[in-house]
């Protein structure tokens, strides 16, 4: 628009200056026509001439108008339509956006009154839309099927029977759909999505990886986020290799680090791998490095007992050394403790646990200071004092996604399929208010001041409790019914041996002072016979 007038002002301009130029130089002009000699002012000539070219002009649009009328006018009651048609289609959309079924209904069979649906394939996507919204899923996949046969409208058709698929739990459809859409346009994030989860949850790596970097080629992903992915695939395609190809999995691990430097199952597969060549010196490495961007348990366990010949001393030194690297860590304690208890060093066991229960008051911190305790004293007593303390404490991290705790970490989530979905971390937070008992988490120093005191425990015999009280019971039996020898006679050959008197029995009472022979059961023990009805088998008391 600025253009034209520009030209239309030079136009003038110019015209003003031929004017101009021409009245600076007055002239007369002379036509002779059939024998009449005609003379004017050339300016006057001028000036006719640029009339009489007007005039035509003029004259020419009128009659084009009037030759063109009837076909301006059904242009325009055709537009009219045409833009009642799209504003119908504008309110039924909106209608269908905001749940209006009604509405969208009503603008959708005015739309198609006013424009036909081949022209305007929108038309579908509203009447799709609209039996969505109705619960009439069988017109709107018929709907979203007639759309997928359009070329201009393959993809939005492609992806709504792919989300009707998925509603209706049709997962092996929803896979053709996704990856149909994802074949003829691996730049639609949906469909590359949905086909690289698909084939992550298959294990199909290669064809994954291969779909990834077509992604990242069509800049569909960032390369931060690509990156991260590519080291996911390449860390799950490093773990099925370890058992049969351990070279395979350890480059596919080393790369995947190279990837994401702090990705700890690459780490960890990569370490594991390397243990199986004899790559002990370089698995170390990983494993420090690891650990110094990110302590954790698996690394540490995985460190501390790289060589399996070590001593549990060498696995304390090389705990220690970890604790050096990634000091007043929770998990530098723990891994100390933990390899000080298998040394059987229990005060540095203790020491440690007990800094990372002050630390971070978490579960396998008290669980560490009941194994300690179980073995270093035995007292159940204050075994049970540390488990209780373990209940109330919060939970450790460990590898959850969606709601789901795994014992080790996984490329896809088992709940929802979605591709790097676990996360190192605390399964639920603690338990807000007071538990069952009223009593909530207790810190560290406050479970000392209550410890039970320590008591003297009994070594472990191979026989239990029980049996041990009954022959107990026994031996005091046995005590007192021993029948005490009669006193030599002087008259008894020195050739014979003495016979030991036996007992009288006798229902009479006994004199005071004179003890009481026991013959009776216990009371509280009615499996105690009376050995004057049947005595006592010889074979019970001779565990003893």
């Amino acid at each position: 628009m600025l253009i034209r007038l520009v030209v239309f002002a030079l136009f003038v301009l110019l015209l003003a200056y031929g004017f101009s130029w021409l009245a600076d130089r007055p002239g007369d002009l002379s036509l002779i026509w059939e024998g009449q000699i005609y003379q004017t002012k050339l300016i006057v000539a001028a000036s006719a001439i640029i009339a009489l070219v007007a005039a035509v002009m003029i004259a020419w649009w009128f009659v084009r108008l009037v030759w063109t009328s009837p076909h301006s006018v059904t242009r325009y009651f055709r537009a009219r339509k045409r833009d009642r048609g799209y504003q119908a289609l504008s309110t039924g959309l909106i209608a269908a956006g905001a749940g209006n079924a009604l509405l969208a209904r009503k603008m959708a069979a005015r739309s198609r009154g006013l424009i036909r649906a081949d022209q305007e394939p929108l038309i579908n996507l509203l009447e799709a839309q609209a039996a969505l919204i109705e619960g009439r899923h069988d017109e709107a996949r018929a709907k979203f099927e007639a759309m997928a046969n359009d070329p201009e409208t393959r993809e939005l058709g492609l992806r709504g029977l792919y989300l009707e698929a998925r509603r209706l739990g049709a997962n092996e459809a929803a896979r053709q759909y996704a990856e149909k859409a994802a074949d003829n346009a691996p730049y639609l994030p949906w469909a590359a999505q949905a086909t690289l989860e698909y084939r992550s949850q298959a294990g199909r790596w290669d064809d994954a990886i291969r779909l990834l970097e077509q992604q990242k080629a069509a800049r569909v992903v960032e390369k931060a986020e690509a990156n991260r992915l590519h080291a996911v695939l390449l860390t799950a395609r490093a773990g099925e290799k370890l058992e049969s190809n351990p070279t395979g999995a350890r480059d596919d691990a080393l790369l995947a680090l190279k990837l994401a430097a702090d990705f700890i199952p690459a780490a960890l597969i990569a370490a594991k791998a390397l243990f199986r060549e004899g790559g002990v010196r370089k698995a170390a490495s990983i494993l420090e490095q690891a650990w110094k961007s990110a302590p954790h348990p698996e690394i540490g366990q995985a460190y501390v007992r790289a060589r399996s010949g070590d001593s549990t001393l060498d696995r304390l030194k090389r705990a220690e050394r970890l604790e050096g690297q990634r000091p007043n860590n929770v998990e530098s304690l723990l891994v100390v403790a933990q390899a000080a208890l298998d040394a059987q060093e229990f005060a540095k066991a203790r020491a440690k646990a007990e800094a990372a229960a002050r630390m971070q008051p978490r579960e396998a911190a008290y669980l560490l200071l009941a194994d300690i305790e179980e073995a270093e004293t035995g007292d159940q007593g204050r075994v049970r004092h540390w488990l209780a303390q373990a209940l109330k404490a919060p939970r450790d991290p460990a590898w959850v996604a969606d709601g789901f705790v795994s014992d080790k970490w996984l490329p896809v989530s088992p709940v929802t399929g979605r591709l790097d979905a676990f996360e190192w971390k605390a399964p639920f937070g603690q338990i807000e208010g007071a538990l069952e008992d009223g009593s909530g988490p207790a810190s560290i120093e406050t479970a000392l001041k209550t410890l039970p005191p320590l008591r003297d425990v009994r070594p472990e015999s191979p026989v239990n409790d029980h049996r041990i009280i009954e022959l107990e019971r026994a031996a005091t039996i046995a005590e007192a019914v021993r029948p005490t020898p009669a006193p030599a006679s002087t008259s008894i050959s020195t050739s014979a041996k003495p016979k030991p008197a036996e007992p009288a029995v006798t229902d009479k009472a006994p004199a005071p002072g004179e003890a009481k022979p026991f013959f009776g059961g216990l009371p509280d023990d009615p499996g105690v016979r009376d050995p004057r009805v049947e005595p006592e088998p010889k074979t019970r008391l001779r565990l003893f």
